[in-house]
């Protein structure tokens, strides 16, 4: 018995629990991220976007309620890659503006993720004719696309050249850790 292919409708409610998925794990992960950030600009940007991102998962759930199916997930091993990146970054002993700046990349990772998803779910359901669907979808792409415009405005805003600026070996300093996180280790592991 030849196998039953399927076609755009099973791809993309397919791509809705994987997005639908992501932005579970999202929601455990930036508070992570936030607690891991000195730039309390790049905090409150983590800050405000977990309530966005809340308000995605409510998007999601009237995206598949018009469609007349239940909100589940399907494991999105995609952004879970970039949250575990993001978590051994987190382990590293990196200077505060180095870790802010790491951390903005982070972030950025998952936003171009899923904008790219959100872009081609739009797409999906154009398509198919789900205008409403559609409609919800590019709210939310329009937030994660303003999301990581905040982000690279942080970054450009100062967090990059402070990474520059905060390294551990600076000209003249052999030997000694710069001030941040690498001086408080090294001062904690000694004592």
């Amino acid at each position: 018995m030849a196998k039953e292919t399927k076609g755009l409708h099973d791809l993309f409610l397919d791509e809705l629990r994987d997005v639908y998925d992501a932005e579970k794990q999202l929601i455990k992960a930036l508070p992570k991220m936030a607690k891991a950030s000195t730039s309390d600009d790049l905090r409150e940007a983590f800050e405000s976007h977990l309530e966005e991102t809340r308000t995605h998962v409510d998007r999601l759930e009237r995206a598949f309620s018009l469609l007349d199916e239940r909100a589940r997930g399907k494991h999105c091993a995609g952004i879970a890659g970039i949250i575990e990146e993001g978590a051994d970054l987190m382990g590293e002993d990196y200077e505060d503006a180095a870790m802010d700046a790491g951390l903005i990349a982070g972030g950025q990772r998952a936003e171009h993720y899923e904008i790219t998803a959100y872009g081609s779910l739009i797409e999906w359901a154009k398509t198919m004719g789900h205008e409403d669907v559609a409609t919800l979808l590019h709210e939310t792409l329009e937030e994660e696309k303003a999301a990581d415009l905040k982000l690279t405005e942080i970054a450009e805003g100062g967090v990059n050249e402070a990474a520059n600026t905060d390294a551990d070996m600076k000209p003249g300093t052999a030997g000694k850790p710069a001030a941040g996180r690498s001086a408080a280790r090294a001062s904690a592991r000694t004592h």
